[in-house]
């Protein structure tokens, strides 16, 4: 995980965390100062709303004094709201898994490799060539998913249990690449564990240092619980370093988004 924070996926992390806290749409002079809280300039800021509004992310709207301003997508608040549960929510162990079987037309094939990259970055393994599998708390979320890119029509969902033939450790081990999902986890550690110890001995930061560290925070761990789906601790290596990086990011997040809020006030 190099640490690149974009300026869209700034935007986008910045809504996740602040921007749903506005009472309607958010100024883009707001967004201007607060993404130029974290590095990211007017121009920066300016064209990459522009390419979230392409993609249906952000819709144009007025603040009630008539100002310019980005409010969100209804797609787009359901993707954060899924995210929400994903990011922040506790992990939900489940000895089922879900099972997602699709079949696309030859002269559909652009859908074949939309599905398989969307079923990825929901945090599937792949079984076979149009099999994947994922922990079956992850349903909801898939389902959102699908509908919402309109590719129900393709897929097979099913819940059930591992019955074989080799042991779930090995074939979990098949089905996700654990190194480099630890590879990963590492990664935000090596980020983000020394602002921690910072900030456990230090004195406490400003609103808005306390916001641009969060922020950024956030932009690098919400990745980590897509590419990592919560699969059971039993089936994972034993230094598994997926419980530190969650601790690392569940203190910080407990240090600093509430003080940040100050400073991303409407």
């Amino acid at each position: 995980m190099a640490e690149m924070h974009t300026p869209r996926s700034l935007i986008v992390t910045f809504y996740g965390a602040y921007g749903r806290a506005f009472e309607g749409p958010v100024p883009v002079s707001a967004l201007i100062r607060l993404l130029g809280a974290a590095g990211v300039d007017a121009p920066s800021v300016r064209s990459s709303v522009s390419r979230l509004k392409r993609r249906g992310f952000l819709l144009p709207a007025r603040t009630a004094d008539g100002s310019a301003a980005y409010d969100l997508s209804e797609e787009a608040r359901q993707l954060l709201e899924d995210g929400d549960r994903r990011i922040y929510g506790a992990s939900n162990v489940s000895e089922e898994w879900l099972v997602a079987v699709f079949s696309v037309p030859e002269q559909e094939r652009h859908k074949r490799h939309l599905l398989r990259s969307r079923l990825a970055r929901l945090g599937f393994g792949n079984v076979a060539p149009g099999v994947w599998i994922a922990p079956a708390h992850l349903a909801e979320e898939t389902g959102h998913t699908l509908a919402r890119l309109h590719l129900t029509a393709y897929v097979e969902l099913f819940r059930g249990a591992h019955l074989g033939f080799a042991p779930t450790a090995e074939a979990v081990a098949r089905w996700w690449d654990l190194t480099a999902l630890a590879k990963q986890h590492e990664e935000f550690l090596d980020l983000h564990e020394p602002a921690l110890r910072a900030l456990q001995s230090g004195p406490k930061p400003t609103p808005e240092e306390a916001y641009r560290g969060y922020l950024l925070a956030l932009d690098s761990w919400r990745r980590l619980p897509y590419a990592d789906p919560g699969l059971p601790r039993e089936l994972l290596p034993a230094d598994w370093p997926g419980d530190r990086a969650a601790a690392v990011f569940t203190e910080l997040h407990e240090r600093l988004r509430d003080t940040g809020a100050g400073f991303a006030e409407p």
